[in-house]
C-alpha cells in the first residue's frame, strides 16, 4: 500500500464529520427564517456549535485540518467558471474605476482603521478582504496568506456577514428613497453589499434591470480576489508589526482561478455544467468552513472584544460611502 493510500483511513472520520455539518448548513438554509444566510455562513455557525458543546474526537482532527485546505483552494478556483471578462467589461470604464478604487480604497481604510483601535493585524486584513471583496469566499481565500487563527476567521465571517445582512436590508429602502436609476443603484450594491446572495436580494428588490447590474457589477468586484490574495503577502511582510512567518506559500489556487475565468470567457466551459459546478463550489467552501467552525473555540472569538466589530461597521460605511460617492459624481 501507498504512503498516500495509507493516509486516507486516517482523514474518513474528520471529512465524514465536515461533510455532515455542511449537509445540515444546506438544510437550514431551507428554512424560511434562515434563507437570507448563505450555506458558508451557517456551516461555520453550525460547526461552531458541534465543536463547542462536544468533545471533537482525536480521530477526527486529520480529516479536520485536511478539509481546512485542499477543498478550500478548490472550491475558490471554481469561483472562476462563474466569471466572463466580456460581463466584467460590460460595466464600462466608469463602473470598473468604480469597483477598483472602492476595494482598493476600503481594504487600505480598513487596515488603517485597524491599527487606530488595536485590531489584531491578521484580523484586520481578514476583515478587510471580506467587506471590500466577497464576503467569506475573500476571507477563506485570504487566510491562505494571512494564516490567521481558526478565532480570527470565524470572527471576520460573523462580523462581514452582520453588516453585510444589515445592508442588504437597508440599501433598498435608501434606493427607493433617494429614486436612484437602475444602472446606478446596481451598480451601488455591487460594489458595496458583501456576499454575492446579499447582493442579488438587495439588487433585485429594484427591479430586474437593477439586479442584473448588480449582480455584474459584482461578478467583476469577485475578480479582484486574485490579485488581493497575490498581493497579500507582500503587505504584510511590509508591515512594521509583522511577525516573521517564513516563506508564504504560493497561491496557486488563484491562477487556478484566473484560468477558468478565461476558459469560460472562451467558451471551453459548456453553459448546461455551470450549474452543477456552482453547486460543487458551494459545497467544497461549505465543507472547508464546517472544519473551521468544528476546530474553533468560542473563547477565542470572545477574547477579541468589541474593537473588530466596530471596525466591521467603519469598513461596511467606508465602501459604501466612498462607492455612492462616485456613482453620484459621475452618473
Amino acid at each position: 500500500m501507498s504512503s498516500s493510500a495509507a493516509v486516507i483511513p486516517r482523514l474518513i472520520p474528520g471529512i465524514a464529520l465536515a461533510a455532515a455539518v455542511a449537509a445540515a448548513a444546506f438544510g437550514l438554509r431551507q428554512l424560511p427564517l434562515l434563507n437570507a444566510f448563505s450555506a458558508l455562513l451557517l456551516a461555520i455557525i453550525v460547526g461552531m456549535l458541534v465543536g463547542n458543546l462536544w468533545r471533537i474526537p482525536a480521530a477526527a482532527h486529520p480529516g479536520l485540518a485536511f478539509s481546512l485546505r485542499r477543498p478550500l483552494r478548490l472550491g475558490i478556483a471554481l469561483l472562476g467558471v462563474q466569471l466572463t471578462l466580456t460581463d466584467v467589461l460590460a460595466i464600462g470604464g466608469v463602473g470598473l474605476v468604480i469597483l477598483v478604487s472602492s476595494v482598493a480604497v476600503t481594504f487600505a481604510a480598513t487596515v488603517m482603521l485597524g491599527r487606530a483601535l488595536g485590531v489584531d493585524r491578521k484580523l484586520t486584513q481578514l476583515i478587510a478582504a471580506g467587506t471590500s471583496i466577497c464576503g467569506a469566499s475573500a476571507i477563506i481565500a485570504a487566510n491562505t496568506a494571512v494564516r490567521a487563527r481558526d478565532e480570527s476567521v470565524a470572527y471576520a465571517l460573523g462580523v462581514v456577514t452582520l453588516f453585510g445582512t444589515f445592508v442588504m436590508f437597508g440599501y433598498p429602502l435608501l434606493g427607493a428613497a433617494w429614486d436612484m436609476l437602475d444602472r446606478a443603484y446596481g451598480l451601488w450594491i455591487g460594489a458595496s453589499v458583501h456576499e454575492v446572495p446579499q447582493v442579488v436580494a438587495a439588487a433585485f428588490a429594484h427591479g430586474t434591470a437593477a439586479g442584473e447590474a448588480g449582480t455584474v457589477s459584482k461578478l467583476a468586484r469577485v475578480l479582484l480576489l486574485a490579485p488581493m490574495v497575490l498581493l497579500l503577502p507582500l503587505l504584510s511582510a511590509r508591515d512594521p508589526g509583522a511577525t516573521p512567518q517564513g516563506r508564504a506559500p504560493v497561491p496557486w489556487f488563484v491562477f487556478g482561478f484566473l484560468l477558468l475565468v478565461i476558459a469560460s470567457t472562451l467558451g471551453w466551459i459548456p453553459e448546461a455544467s455551470k450549474p452543477m459546478l456552482a453547486l460543487a463550489t458551494q459545497l467544497l467552501l461549505a465543507l472547508s468552513l464546517a472544519a473551521v467552525g468544528l476546530e474553533t473555540n468560542f473563547r477565542g472569538i470572545i477574547a477579541h472584544g468589541w474593537r473588530p466589530l466596530l471596525l466591521g461597521a467603519l469598513a461596511t460605511l467606508v465602501i459604501g460611502g466612498w462607492s455612492l460617492g462616485l456613482i453620484l459624481w459621475w452618473m
